[in-house]
Protein backbone atom coordinates (compact mmCIF):
# COMPACT_ATOMS: atom_id res chain seq x y z
CA UNK A 1 0.00 0.00 0.00
CA UNK A 2 1.31 3.43 -0.88
CA UNK A 3 2.02 6.20 1.59
CA UNK A 4 -1.07 8.13 0.47
CA UNK A 5 -3.21 5.00 0.75
CA UNK A 6 -2.10 4.43 4.33
CA UNK A 7 -2.85 8.06 5.21
CA UNK A 8 -6.30 7.95 3.62
CA UNK A 9 -7.15 4.67 5.35
CA UNK A 10 -6.05 6.15 8.68
CA UNK A 11 -8.15 9.26 8.05
CA UNK A 12 -11.23 7.24 7.12
CA UNK A 13 -10.93 5.11 10.23
CA UNK A 14 -10.21 8.15 12.40
CA UNK A 15 -13.20 10.09 11.10
CA UNK A 16 -15.41 7.03 11.55
CA UNK A 17 -14.24 6.42 15.10
CA UNK A 18 -14.53 10.11 16.05
CA UNK A 19 -17.98 10.47 14.49
CA UNK A 20 -19.19 7.23 16.04
CA UNK A 21 -17.90 7.75 19.57
CA UNK A 22 -17.99 11.48 20.29
CA UNK A 23 -21.40 12.84 21.35
CA UNK A 24 -20.58 16.32 19.99
CA UNK A 25 -20.41 15.10 16.38
CA UNK A 26 -23.75 14.53 14.67
CA UNK A 27 -23.83 13.14 11.17
CA UNK A 28 -27.58 13.24 10.55
CA UNK A 29 -30.71 11.27 11.31
CA UNK A 30 -31.22 9.55 7.97
CA UNK A 31 -28.73 7.00 6.61
CA UNK A 32 -28.13 9.00 3.43
CA UNK A 33 -27.53 12.19 5.42
CA UNK A 34 -25.11 10.43 7.76
CA UNK A 35 -23.23 8.93 4.82
CA UNK A 36 -23.00 12.30 3.07
CA UNK A 37 -21.74 13.94 6.27
CA UNK A 38 -19.12 11.22 6.73
CA UNK A 39 -17.97 11.61 3.12
CA UNK A 40 -17.79 15.41 3.50
CA UNK A 41 -15.71 15.16 6.70
CA UNK A 42 -13.39 12.51 5.25
CA UNK A 43 -12.98 14.38 1.95
CA UNK A 44 -12.17 17.71 3.61
CA UNK A 45 -9.65 16.03 5.92
CA UNK A 46 -8.11 14.03 3.07
CA UNK A 47 -7.76 17.01 0.72
CA UNK A 48 -6.34 19.39 3.31
CA UNK A 49 -3.92 16.87 4.76
CA UNK A 50 -2.71 16.10 1.23
CA UNK A 51 -2.19 19.79 0.48
CA UNK A 52 -0.37 20.48 3.73
CA UNK A 53 1.31 17.20 4.60
CA UNK A 54 2.54 16.76 8.16
CA UNK A 55 3.63 13.25 8.95
CA UNK A 56 6.08 10.48 8.20
CA UNK A 57 6.34 8.86 4.78
CA UNK A 58 7.75 5.64 6.22
CA UNK A 59 8.27 4.03 9.61
CA UNK A 60 9.98 6.42 11.95
CA UNK A 61 11.42 6.11 15.46
CA UNK A 62 9.64 7.44 18.52
CA UNK A 63 11.45 10.83 18.67
CA UNK A 64 10.19 11.67 15.18
CA UNK A 65 6.66 10.64 16.15
CA UNK A 66 6.86 13.01 19.11
CA UNK A 67 7.37 15.82 16.59
CA UNK A 68 4.91 14.69 13.91
CA UNK A 69 2.16 13.91 16.43
CA UNK A 70 1.60 17.36 17.95
CA UNK A 71 2.04 19.14 14.60
CA UNK A 72 -0.45 16.81 12.94
CA UNK A 73 -2.80 17.16 15.90
CA UNK A 74 -2.78 20.94 15.48
CA UNK A 75 -3.49 20.55 11.77
CA UNK A 76 -6.36 18.12 12.39
CA UNK A 77 -7.81 20.37 15.11
CA UNK A 78 -7.89 23.29 12.69
CA UNK A 79 -9.56 21.12 10.05
CA UNK A 80 -12.20 19.88 12.52
CA UNK A 81 -12.76 23.50 13.54
CA UNK A 82 -13.30 24.32 9.86
CA UNK A 83 -15.72 21.38 9.62
CA UNK A 84 -17.69 22.71 12.60
CA UNK A 85 -18.38 25.82 10.53
CA UNK A 86 -18.53 24.27 7.04
CA UNK A 87 -20.43 21.06 7.88
CA UNK A 88 -23.90 22.56 8.46
CA UNK A 89 -23.59 24.62 5.28
CA UNK A 90 -23.06 21.66 2.93
CA UNK A 91 -24.41 18.63 4.83
CA UNK A 92 -26.03 17.64 8.12
CA UNK A 93 -22.65 17.40 9.88
CA UNK A 94 -22.58 19.24 13.21
CA UNK A 95 -19.51 19.49 15.43
CA UNK A 96 -20.19 21.25 18.71
CA UNK A 97 -17.69 22.42 21.27
CA UNK A 98 -13.96 22.92 21.46
CA UNK A 99 -13.54 19.74 23.49
CA UNK A 100 -15.17 17.71 20.73
CA UNK A 101 -12.94 19.35 18.12
CA UNK A 102 -9.81 18.55 20.13
CA UNK A 103 -10.85 14.96 20.85
CA UNK A 104 -11.78 14.39 17.19
CA UNK A 105 -8.39 15.74 16.14
CA UNK A 106 -6.63 13.50 18.65
CA UNK A 107 -8.53 10.41 17.50
CA UNK A 108 -7.97 11.22 13.83
CA UNK A 109 -4.23 11.87 14.18
CA UNK A 110 -3.62 8.90 16.47
CA UNK A 111 -5.44 6.57 14.09
CA UNK A 112 -3.60 7.97 11.08
CA UNK A 113 -0.19 7.55 12.73
CA UNK A 114 -1.06 4.08 14.03
CA UNK A 115 -2.24 2.80 10.64
CA UNK A 116 0.77 4.38 8.97
CA UNK A 117 3.23 2.75 11.37
CA UNK A 118 1.52 -0.64 11.28
CA UNK A 119 1.15 -0.88 7.50
CA UNK A 120 4.46 0.67 6.47
CA UNK A 121 6.98 -1.82 5.15
CA UNK A 122 9.78 -2.57 7.55
CA UNK A 123 13.06 -0.98 6.52
CA UNK A 124 15.53 -3.48 5.17
CA UNK A 125 18.99 -3.35 6.70
CA UNK A 126 21.70 -2.35 4.30
CA UNK A 127 24.62 -4.81 3.95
Amino acid sequence: MSDQGRRKLGLLLGVGIAAGTLPGITLGTETADALLSFVVAAAVLAVLTQLIFIGPSQRVPLPALLIFGPLGFAQDALIWWLLSWLGPKISTLHVTGLGTILLAALITRATTLLIHQLLSPKPTPEP
